[in-house]
């Protein structure tokens, strides 16, 4: 279960950074393209066209049209509030980049978003797809994925309606980051391994203690063998995993459920799903009672 909560957490390998001005923010904003460069002085913007790009420290925005609108500071300095890039948008920081067709990042609000067709961040590691669009809020340190959220890493998949990662501000050697605090898949969450398939209504993870959760109608398929709970508790850092029933729910008898079919042949390697068979449970798996508690038959 392990190998399950810990592909939940490589979305904090996307630094928010590939959506958003960061410490480098102080270094000068170069915009080049290469058909051309319009000054608007009544609008207070410059558009440029033509495989346009705008490059900040090791933060790059490339598309076919970059639009930067600005105000003046003192008669003179330009401030630039608003960046927009249309059309091939590839966003790249460091090692990460994101791809859309749509991009706007507004500097007073602090919000950062990516739309379009072919919307992605990929990194060396992992790629992450959404239908909808990716949001950096720079202020409140979220990064979000949202629309049929994929994140794919080797052969493990994570799926989920929406994805967030959460940071907080930190100082390292003079210079402001981020550092991860927590991360969240809502709306039913799916974890695929070549071996195992994981399925809940919602996914945690708290940096500070490096416990993950998958919480709600909690289910482990294994071949023909089957985990079900209300909770799975995955302690990254003792690699100890609990897997409980629901306890407060009206009607509910609070157990968890295991059911191991014999000689189930499934290959670990296999790529497709084991064939149906007639086979019956050898054994049903079901916590023994807390002491005082009756026994169910």
């Amino acid at each position: 279960m392990k190998k399950f909560l810990a592909l939940f957490l490589v979305c904090a390998l996307y630094a928010p950074a590939a959506m958003a001005q960061t410490s480098n923010s102080s270094e000068p904003l170069e915009i080049s393209a290469d058909k051309t460069l319009e000054w608007h002085r009544n609008d207070k913007r410059y558009i440029a066209k033509g495989k346009a790009v705008a490059q900040q420290g090791d933060t790059t925005i490339a598309a076919e049209t970059l639009t930067a609108d600005y105000r003046e500071a003192n008669g003179k300095d330009m401030d630039i509030y608003r960046l927009t890039a249309e059309t091939d948008v590839a966003i790249t920081s460091g090692i990460n980049t994101a791809y859309g067709n749509h991009a706007v990042y507004d500097v007073d609000s602090g919000m950062a978003t990516l739309t379009g067709g072919d919307l992605r961040m990929t990194s060396p590691e992992q790629t992450v797809t959404a239908t909808d669009k990716f949001e950096y809020d720079v202020n409140g340190g979220r990064l979000s994925a949202m629309g049929n959220a994929k994140l794919v890493r080797g052969e493990d998949i994570l799926e989920a309606p929406s994805m967030s990662a959460f940071f907080a501000a930190q100082s390292a050697d003079g210079e402001q980051s981020r550092k991860l605090e927590r991360m969240e898949a809502t709306g039913g969450i799916t974890i695929t391994t070549p071996t195992e398939i994981l399925t809940g209504d919602r996914g945690d993870y708290d940096a500070a203690t490096n416990i993950a959760t998958v919480t709600g109608n909690v289910k482990i398929t294994r071949g023909q063998n089957i985990l079900e709970g209300e909770k799975a508790t995955v302690n990254l850092t003792t690699n100890v995993s609990t897997l409980t029933g629901n306890t407060v729910q009206k009607g509910s008898d609070g157990r968890v459920r295991g059911v191991f079919y014999p000689d189930d042949q499934t290959n670990e390697k296999a790529e497709t799903t084991p064939a149906k068979t007639d086979l019956k449970p050898i054994i049903t798996v079901i916590p023994a009672p807390t002491a005082g508690e009756p026994v169910t038959p």
